[in-house]
């Protein structure tokens, strides 16, 4: 006789941690200060699955909450199937540490297409608790010319003979 695989009756997180949601998202999403910038960054990739909307609001430093729209992330959450969070990195957010990072991946499905979010996450402390600062945007690497600059005067690099602004440069 085959024996019956065991199906715990705990809910796993929805963050993709492995744990039971009562023990790793759900007293975050209740109140408690998450402990890491990771912990914030999964609790609130929870709350969009979740639709936790009072979780997101609160997980926001002040400056962002200026900035929050409760309709925005009620129409995001609503209309995403959430596939999953995947954390690529993460930098600093000790204990005793006032700022940290969070380089995530959260998949979701949106319009039949399956799609990705993918953020460096900016994370403070504001009266001692964690909370989302906003992206990072990386620096734009200045382009470099490789070629050398083609006057206005000077022949075409194309070998037509003409010069480039009767050619390519018109």
């Amino acid at each position: 006789m085959a024996s019956t695989p065991h199906v715990s009756s705990q809910e796993l997180c929805p963050c993709g941690s492995g744990k039971p949601f009562d023990q790793c998202c759900g007293p975050v999403l209740a109140g408690a200060p998450a402990a890491t910038p990771e912990a914030l960054m999964r609790s609130r990739y929870t709350a969009y699955v979740k639709k936790d909307y009072v979780h997101l609001r609160r997980s926001l430093s002040a400056e962002q909450q200026a900035d929050f729209s409760e309709k925005d992330a009620r129409d995001w959450a609503e209309s995403a199937e959430w596939l999953g969070l995947d954390i690529t990195a993460t930098e600093a957010g000790g204990e005793t540490d006032q700022e940290g990072t969070v380089d995530f991946v959260a998949r979701f499905k949106s319009g039949g297409e399956e799609r990705k979010h993918v953020e460096k996450a900016r994370f403070t402390r504001e009266d001692g608790r964690w909370v989302y600062a906003g992206m990072i945007v990386p620096k734009a690497e200045p382009v470099r010319r490789e070629a050398p600059k083609v006057g206005r005067n000077d022949p075409c690099p194309c070998g037509s003979g003409k010069k480039y602004k009767k050619c390519h440069g018109a």
